[in-house]
């Protein structure tokens, strides 16, 4: 049991194919996001930080020694970090090889909203789905 646990998780190491690994986020538009935070704090007990979001953490099934966070934010209906979407949700999707995801997303004829921004915390990049949803794409810094 253990050298088949051993391979499965060399297995998982050696993987760098281009795709969506788990959900980094989940973000929505609000008329007063302080008042819907509070809602949130006081019915639902979500503890909002310094930067106005909150972070669930959880461990990844096939490497439990890796922590993922996924993020929870409210906006202001209007927020320009939607644009050029019309919908009032973004879903961030945490991804492996973004650069190769990247070039296939390109050939596949798929928007690209913006450049790769690298930060301390990993590289993002936007783009629209079939339907206008503006999706941004985070490969967490290893």
């Amino acid at each position: 049991m253990e050298d088949k646990k051993t391979q499965t998780e060399s297995s998982a190491a050696a993987d760098n194919t281009p795709k969506v690994t788990g959900i980094g986020g989940v973000f929505f538009c609000s008329e007063n996001p302080k008042e819907v935070n509070e809602w949130y704090t006081k019915n639902l007990g979500i503890e909002i930080n310094s930067w106005g979001s909150s972070s669930f953490e959880s461990r990844n099934i096939n490497n439990p020694e890796e922590v993922n966070s996924l993020q929870w934010k409210t906006f202001k209906k209007g927020d320009p970090s939607f644009a050029p979407s019309k919908k009032e949700f973004m879903i961030n999707y945490r991804v492996q090889n973004l650069d190769g995801l990247l070039t296939k997303l390109k050939a596949n004829g798929v928007t690209i909203v913006d450049d790769v921004a690298t930060y301390d915390f990993g590289k993002f990049v936007h783009i629209m789905d079939a339907e206008g949803n503006k999706i941004q794409l985070w490969e967490p810094k290893e």
